[in-house]
């Protein structure tokens, strides 16, 4: 018996006998165990102890009560909840089944009728608690159980017992508690106050998917599928599948509109329209068409249910574009990471395929997966490291990383680093199969660059002084690069293009000041803060 199950059962002795684990989600871990008094199975939920530090485990206790009178034959109910030696948990009756989601992995998409069933029988659940004043916030098909042919949801009112308890420590870090792939548009753009429609939105997403095999918004990353699920139509099921009838797919459209006012105002509504064939969109957008009015851009606070913390770290997140226009570029879109309040960050980075942080603490370094969304300790030693002095390859596979002056490579996955080269401070790592780096050699600063593979260093840039500051960012396809000269008495900075074949620099013509950064039109963003060094960084 693992360490945890024995922790467990020790602090549950006089209640509960736990078995095994059955499962980790975004919140809790599930584990099968038995009622000692009432000699029955339950399924025992233990809230992640980073959650619980900062939701506060009395007031979620609290909250969570509200849920436990909710009846209703497609709502699994609440047995009860409690803390122990710092252990806090909920339990919830054990379903013999399995989840919608071990159906859909199995079969990929339903029958029609099933289909249609499920979700009416999930939208009466929903309505049934809507009118009791509770959303439930994380509608998927993880959360719904099947039983002898019957849905039913689980984990009612968790998420908002979380969201509630955790305040404004959640909220104002921008942490929204929801999975990408079901998050309404106000939910993954941070609406405090989230109404019923903002289920039916999700339930709509399940809805599509039991039918097309799949969410109607996907993508390789989570900020990639909230951009999609902003600013793109779904496609007509129809066009996917002709055997759903035209009125069942009028209603899952009418319950993915991206405006809340133009969806269903009930999830009874919904309901009832997918059992009514003479039913027909209410709204103006043509299926498949894109709206007439956008969607206006604002920052995401896209939710990370599992990792609640005291940090968020806040990431731009630009267009995956090499280069953008000087004008009409997209606002970024920004996400929350909410990192543990035992770990105290020294910086990040991002993967430039956009699938992983490197996060950066005193204790060592941890890689949060966008995939999976989860943080998990990355095995190796990492003393002293700074953004500006780790980057990944480009495809994520590797890590390069500058530890006490040597220039390192390891695995993103892990294992023993692999020297490269002394006497560096930065390194960027580019498409050209070279790493960018910068160095200190005989009192002037310079930039020069190295094979990913090791060899000799190439001075690419070196300073005519020894108190200017020099700083490199290549440019993608390995023809040129952007200098930056910082003076550190006026703070002053000149860029140039440098490129790398002649080794010849020329004056970066109009740059545009904006605040503390410098945008270099079409290339790159300059960050220049007072008490630190400018830093260039490539728009990925």
């Amino acid at each position: 018996m693992s360490a945890t199950l024995d922790r467990l059962n020790t602090a549950l002795f006089e209640r509960y006998r736990v078995e095994r684990e059955l499962g980790a989600g975004g919140m809790a871990t599930v584990y099968l165990a038995e009622d000692v008094k009432h000699r029955r199975k339950v399924a025992l939920k233990v809230l992640r102890p980073e959650l619980a530090a900062v939701i506060g485990a009395d007031r979620f206790l609290h909250e969570i009560t509200t849920t436990a009178n909710l009846q209703h034959p497609h709502i699994l109910g609440l047995h009860d909840s409690g803390q122990v030696d710092g252990t806090v948990f909920y339990v919830m009756p054990f379903i013999p089944g399995e989840s919608l989601r071990d159906r859909l992995t199995r079969e990929k998409q339903l029958p029609v009728e099933d289909s249609v069933r499920i979700t009416r029988e999930v939208a009466s659940a929903l309505d049934y608690a809507h009118r009791q004043g509770i959303i439930h916030r994380d509608i998927k098909p993880e959360n719904i159980l099947l039983h002898d042919g019957s849905a039913l949801v689980a984990d009612f009112g968790i998420a908002l017992a979380a969201s509630r308890t955790g305040g404004t420590r959640m909220t104002e870090t921008g942490m929204s508690l929801g999975t990408p792939h079901y998050m309404s548009p106000e939910q993954a753009m941070g609406e405090r106050e989230l109404g019923p429609r903002s289920d039916v939105y999700a339930l709509g997403c399940v809805a599509y998917e039991m039918l097309s095999g799949e969410p109607p918004f996907t993508g390789p990353t989570p900020q990639a599928i909230v951009t999609r699920a902003i600013t793109d139509p779904p496609r007509p099921l129809r066009s996917q599948r002709a055997s759903v009838p035209e009125h069942v797919e009028a209603a899952i459209l009418q319950s993915l509109e991206k405006l809340p006012a133009d969806r269903f105002s009930t999830a009874g509504a919904f309901a009832e329209a997918l059992g009514r064939p003479s039913f027909t969109r209410a709204t103006s957008s043509a299926p498949g068409a894109a709206r007439s009015t956008p969607v206006p851009w604002k920052p995401i606070a896209l939710g990370l249910a599992g990792l609640a913390g005291l940090l968020a770290v806040a990431l731009g997140v630009m267009s995956q574009r090499p280069a953008v226009r000087e004008t009409g570029t997209r606002p970024p879109i920004r996400f929350d990471v909410a990192i543990p309040d035992s770990l105290s960050v020294d910086g990040i980075k991002l993967s430039q395929d956009g699938s992983r942080l490197l996060v950066l603490t005193t204790t060592g370094p941890w890689i949060y997966t966008f995939a999976d969304m989860r943080l998990s300790r990355f095995d190796v030693s990492m003393e002293r490291v700074y953004s500006p002095a780790v980057d990944f390859s480009p495809d994520g596979a590797w890590i390069a990383f500058v530890e006490r002056g040597t220039l390192k490579v390891v695995g993103s996955q892990g294992g023993t680093p692999r020297p490269l080269a002394d006497t560096i401070r930065t390194v960027r790592w580019s498409d050209d199969g070279y790493l960018y780096v910068g160095r200190r050699i005989d009192k002037r600063n310079r930039f020069s660059r190295t094979s990913e593979s090791g060899g000799p260093i190439e001075d690419l840039f070196v300073a005519e002084d020894t108190t200017t500051a020099v700083y490199g960012l290549p440019l993608p396809g390995g023809k040129a690069a952007i200098i930056a000269l910082e003076s550190p008495l006026s703070f002053a900075v000149d860029l140039f293009v440098l490129d790398l074949d002649t080794k010849k620099v020329r004056p970066l013509a109009n740059p545009v000041e904006t605040g503390n950064r410098t945008r270099i039109p079409g290339t790159a963003i300059l960050s220049c803060m007072r008490a630190t060094p400018c830093m260039p960084f490539p728009l990925t």
